[in-house]
């Protein structure tokens, strides 16, 4: 996952657009796989290559970015119906991609934990994407 400051930072309005522009056509064999509405974990044996780094929703100069998460509604982060919610956890920490071939959209970040690392996975629906500030 790159981790590069001069990606282009995607605002909520921004990300609707994009999703919006992907929504269009359905994935196609490529990345039919990863088209998840939760979060996923990519899929073993996926070629990353199939995916290029369009830009970031990090936070530029924010070094620690909050955890917390946005569920007004009851969702959790494993929920296919969670919003998108750039501005708090792990969204604040995703970068955004697209399939190289039907350019659907995807976001995508590393989950760390004590004894691995996750790459996780999910489709940008642009229905989901909320401009609600963080919380942190």
């Amino acid at each position: 996952m790159p981790e590069d400051a001069s990606l282009p930072f995607y605002s909520a309005h921004e990300l609707m657009a994009l999703g919006r522009r992907g929504q269009q056509a359905p994935p196609c064999s490529h990345c039919g796989a990863l088209a998840c509405a939760g979060w996923e974990s990519v899929p073993g044996g996926f070629d990353a290559a199939q995916l290029r780094c369009l830009g970031t929703l990090r936070p530029a100069g924010d070094e620690d970015p909050t955890l917390l998460e946005y569920h007004p509604h009851g969702t959790h982060a494993w929920s296919a119906d969670a919003p998108i919610a750039p501005g708090w956890f792990p969204y604040n920490r995703c970068d955004v991609w697209a399939c190289t071939t039907c350019e659907r959209p995807y976001l995508r970040y590393t989950e760390y934990g004590g004894y691995y690392t996750d790459p996780r996975i999910r489709a940008l629906h642009p229905d989901l994407v909320v401009t609600e500030e963080s919380g942190g």
